[in-house]
């Protein structure tokens, strides 16, 4: 029963959490965008908020996060650095989403802007936890996650350390339907209700059970 109750507050606490977030997400959904430029910045300190940014994407530095699941259909997270406007310095821009082609050896192709753009979106932190199974998944155009330390290491150019999940409209043909992180608050809640219930009946089971033993 002790079990049955710690994973009821468990869940309760993995609700409380997801409000926090969405109220803070909502919060920021208010602020005007943050003006992206070649200074440094902390990642921490743009961690989900509104950004904006000017430049030209370098299209030949294009990636494909592999494994990305829209709508029952299998493809590609599309991410291209973009040249900050009036700087040698970069930043990730996760696109959006593309499907796959059918072949793991054939990629899709994505049209991408070739002049100036102006590129809105959420600042997330550039690792996935995801687990790998080798180092060597990586290389190549095709990646199993986003890791923008290892990004840095295959270019020559100075990277942000941020990523632009993109919010703004282009014609790219690209899918920016983008998971809400604040999502699961009343599945934590209906998890924490069921085991609150299952030790209620646990606890009924055993009054019951020493009831009969004494008589």
């Amino acid at each position: 029963m002790a079990v049955t109750l710690a994973l009821g507050n468990w869940q309760l606490d993995r609700a409380s959490q997801k409000e926090q977030l969405q109220s803070r997400l909502e919060r920021l959904g208010r602020e005007p965008p943050v003006q992206l430029s070649a200074a440094p910045v902390r990642a921490q300190d743009l961690e989900l908020r509104r950004v904006q940014v000017r430049g030209q994407f370098a299209a030949e530095e294009t990636i494909y996060i592999d494994n990305r699941v829209y709508q029952g259909r299998v493809g590609y997270y599309v991410v291209t650095p973009l040249r900050i406007e009036n700087s040698d310095t970069y930043v990730l821009v996760n696109r959006g989403w593309v499907p796959g082609t059918g072949r793991r050896d054939v990629l899709p192709e994505v049209k991408t802007p070739s002049g100036p753009v102006v590129v809105t979106g959420i600042a997330v932190s550039g690792r996935e936890r995801i687990m790998t199974l080798s180092a060597n998944v990586m290389e190549g155009r095709v990646w199993q996650s986003l890791d923008i330390d290892r990004y840095r290491e295959k270019v020559p150019f100075r990277l942000q350390p941020i990523v632009v999940q993109q919010t703004s409209a282009s014609d790219d043909g690209l899918v920016r339907d983008w998971p809400r992180r604040d999502s699961g608050v009343e599945r934590h809640k209906a998890y924490a209700l069921q085991w609150f219930a299952l030790s209620a009946t646990l606890l009924v089971l055993y009054i019951v059970l020493n009831a009969k033993r004494k008589v």
